[in-house]
């Protein structure tokens, strides 16, 4: 097999012997520096495009002190190994931080949810966006005592409040407020005994959701049915959900909080012999766009990812160039309620479904 030929790069040494002249007058002609004669920086330039030289970006970056490098990682599992951009929100975010950064004139690195400490210092970033940082999270930590920027949430730069001074940037929700809207929607549906799925992580978004389901039980004299998942995944997450449901009196409604493929879960629920929403009132929390056009329509959970993206780089952006702005940006959740939580009045006005013949 013949390889494709790859001419060798033109280096600065090659446009100087060229043009006749040093490597720091090629230099300063090319980057606009010096006091170098109109007639000496046309022809050095004029030589460089000749020859197809092209400056090596990164090594100029670097000299000047930044690499245009925004890093970004998911922190909700930092034991164990997990490709983060599999599940909808994940991808999505980074879809669209990576499509902010771009339009700033910034690249993106995703970096790696575990590994050796500080291994992440070695990667030469101007500003990092830290995803549901875990409890004290050292990644959050180090950036910030390195003098790298960060964006995480609020409780991640209040750990690292010694670290932070001027360049900690937050993005955030009010998590408890969302599942109690979530929770007050299902008991006005009927919902007696809700069932949640949740993460078994330090991560902001799993400990004040959870800790909001377990206040309102409590406020309700209810027992709590919570299954945690100790790593991401389809599989773990389906069967937390068949645990919950093969329960002697199995619950009437279930939050999932970690994300879900919906027709997945559908089929999982209806597997087991329970049908939605008459024998079970269904809400996730997901970005998963399946979850408008499955049968019935799926209640959903939302985290804004394009918006607290865009919110996220633009607060790295600013402080990286110096310029005043907010320090944070709290956003309202999106619950979309659909018909697989429907209480039984409005399902009962429903037209009914047209059949040919």
């Amino acid at each position: 097999m013949s390889t494709p030929d790859r001419s060798p790069r033109v280096r600065l040494v090659d446009v100087a012997r060229a043009a006749g002249v040093s490597k720091t007058t090629v230099s300063d002609a090319l980057n606009g520096a010096g006091r170098l004669p109109a007639a000496t920086r046309e022809h050095v330039q004029r030589v460089a495009r000749s020859l197809g030289y092209r400056p090596n970006a990164t090594a100029r970056l670097l000299r000047a002190g930044h690499t245009r490098l925004l890093g970004v990682a998911a922190r909700e599992y930092v034991e164990t190994p997990w490709v983060y951009p599999e599940l909808a929100y994940f991808a999505q975010i980074v879809t669209a931080t990576t499509r902010a950064a771009l339009a700033h004139g910034y690249g993106v690195v995703l970096l790696p949810t575990c590994g050796p400490d500080d291994c992440w210092l070695d990667m030469p970033l101007d500003g990092v966006f830290v995803i549901d940082p875990v409890q004290a999270d050292p990644m959050v930590r180090d950036f910030l005592a390195a003098g790298v920027p960060v964006v995480a949430d609020r409780r991640a730069l209040a750990e690292a409040a010694d670290q932070a001074r001027d360049i900690g940037r937050w993005v955030d929700f009010d998590y408890a407020a969302a599942v109690r809207e979530v929770l007050g929607h299902l008991e006005e549906a009927g919902a007696e005994r809700v069932a949640v799925v949740a993460g078994a992580t330090t991560a902001c978004f799993h400990q004040e959701t959870t800790r909001a389901y377990l206040d309102w039980c409590a406020a309700r004299r209810r027992e709590p049915r919570i299954a945690y998942l100790p790593a991401p995944g389809v599989e773990p997450a389906l069967e937390a959900v068949t645990e919950l449901l093969a329960a002697p009196v199995p619950p009437d409604a279930l939050l999932t909080l970690v994300e879900l493929s919906p027709p997945l879960l559908l089929d999982t629920i209806r597997r087991l012999g329970r049908s939605v929403p008459g024998d079970l009132l269904l809400v996730c929390a997901t970005e998963d766009p399946a979850a408008r056009y499955t049968d019935p329509p799926i209640s959903t959970l939302g985290f804004l990812p394009g918006q607290t993206a865009q919110a996220a780089v633009d607060l790295l952006v600013d402080c990286l160039e110096g310029r005043a702005g907010d320090v944070g940006r709290l956003f309202p959740a999106d619950f979309q309620a659909r018909a697989s939580s429907a209480p039984p009045a409005r399902r009962a006005a429903r037209p009914p479904r047209l059949t040919p013949g």
